[in-house]
């Protein structure tokens, strides 16, 4: 309990034994052990996690960013599109990452500009984006036929582990040197913990929001890229609700809706906690309706529990 994020992880790896138990107990009805069932959820998690790993770094920068889910979906069938015309993947791809990049800035300039809260600027950009995907491609599906040498990095096995799984993995290890073991981390969470107290000892909490809102931009890029390759085809709506679950798994994970605090570890497990209880709840032949039930509860009580965790560390 004295570690940073050992709360979720105590939470994750209690969940984990119990779901263990209960497939070795009942392997017919609770097949969560199975080989299909371990892809499944090695296939869901990169792409939540990829938008998440962003949200949170900005997040803990002391802003927000609502677009990101309809980035995501702007940036892939950007992708899409210019592979359909006949560019490599390979080009499409960074193409649409330095799109992301570009976005999240924009979202960050007027934020500092105007002075506005990031909350109501990305509302905007939501909108605006969500709409946009719409004006460039209209409502229909985007086939997505890449190289098989981008299939198989994005979307292939390494080693019996799905590709994309192994590229979170790297993600969430280099975003932990960055925040956890570099000067940009320090300053990250001295901007969103005490922005007067930052400035004061030289750090421009500006251009530390403004890279925050970039890397935001462009892990909904990333996020993005990893679902098309998967799926072969990007949706018009398909990133609807993903900024929602990006936060919640953030808040989950530990991170401080006031910024200035949080792990990418927490981040990380508060992905895996979502995808495991959904896949869970999945298992039990649970309705629908009971997935946004449960992960509502669990935001509410894991914003309570960091809260109270905050009050004592004032105390």
């Amino acid at each position: 309990m004295a570690m940073p994020a050992g709360g979720i992880l105590l939470v994750f790896a209690t969940l984990q034994v119990a779901c263990i138990v209960g497939a070795l107990i009942y392997p017919d009805d609770f097949r969560y052990l199975s080989p299909q069932n371990l892809t499944i959820l090695m296939k869901a998690v990169p792409v939540l996690g990829c938008l998440a790993l962003g949200a949170g770094i900005l997040m803990i920068s002391g802003e927000f960013d609502l677009s990101i889910g309809s980035v995501y979906t702007f940036t892939a069938i950007l992708m899409a599109t210019l592979v359909n015309d006949g560019l490599s993947a390979f080009i499409a791809a960074p193409i649409g990452i330095a799109a992301g990049v570009l976005i999240g800035m924009l979202n960050g300039t007027i934020t500092l500009r105007f002075g506005l809260p990031s909350f109501i600027v990305t509302l905007g950009g939501l909108l605006f984006w969500r709409g946009a995907v719409l004006l460039y491609n209209g409502a229909v599906q985007v086939r997505f036929d890449p190289e098989p040498a981008f299939s198989s990095l994005f979307a292939g096995t390494i080693f019996g582990i799905n590709a994309a799984f192994i590229w979170i993995l790297v993600l969430a290890a280099a975003f932990h040197l960055l925040l956890h073991r570099h000067r940009f981390g320090n300053h990250v969470f001295a901007t969103g913990g005490n922005p007067g107290a930052a400035t004061a000892i030289g750090i421009n909490t500006g251009r530390v929001k403004l890279i925050a809102f970039a890397i935001a931009g462009g892990m909904a890029a990333v996020a993005g890229i990893i679902a098309t390759a998967r799926v072969g085809s990007v949706q018009p709506g398909q990133g609807a609700g993903l900024e929602l679950q990006a936060i919640a798994a953030c808040v989950i994970g530990g991170l401080s809706l006031r910024g200035g605090r949080g792990t990418i570890l927490g981040v990380f497990l508060g992905v895996l906690l979502i995808h495991t209880m959904t896949d869970v709840l999945l298992l039990l032949r649970a309705p629908g309706f009971y997935l946004d039930m449960f992960i509502a509860t669990l935001i509410v009580v894991a914003a309570i529990f960091n809260h109270l965790i905050e009050r004592r560390g004032l105390a």
